[in-house]
């Protein structure tokens, strides 16, 4: 079972994304983009339980959520995986960009049928 992400994780989230949104050129600390990517891939797994799409963040996440109506996968790497890096998860979280914007400038890259996650984005949590 996903572990729920505390108040100060959420928090130091928030701040994170509004770095990236007061300033697009920042960059932020590696222990900023370790952190904010694992909230982000905790909030993700408590909301999408499952295993058909797998999220990856190297070096920091990765994380397999159940999207789509297929159910879960149970054996090896999923058939649907993106891969994306740390700065532009949390761009999305915070909806500071879109998702076909980010697969445009190929910030993700997604594979397989249900590796589309636009509507993930932005988290509740950062509204």
């Amino acid at each position: 079972m996903p572990r729920t992400p505390s108040a100060a994780e959420i928090s130091a989230l928030r701040d994170a994304v509004r770095a990236l949104a007061d300033d697009p050129a920042t960059e932020l600390a590696r222990a900023d983009l370790a952190g904010g990517s694992r909230t982000v891939c905790g909030l993700l797994a408590l909301r999408y339980p499952g295993g058909t799409v797998e999220l990856r963040v190297p070096p920091f996440a990765a994380v397999q959520l159940g999207i789509g109506d297929r159910g879960r996968h149970t054996r090896g790497t999923p058939p649907n995986v993106v891969q994306l890096d740390a700065a532009t998860l949390l761009r999305l979280a915070g909806g500071l960009i879109s998702w076909d914007e980010a697969v445009t400038t190929h910030a993700v890259r997604a594979s397989g049928i249900r590796a589309d996650l636009a509507t993930l984005w932005p988290l509740p949590e950062l509204a």
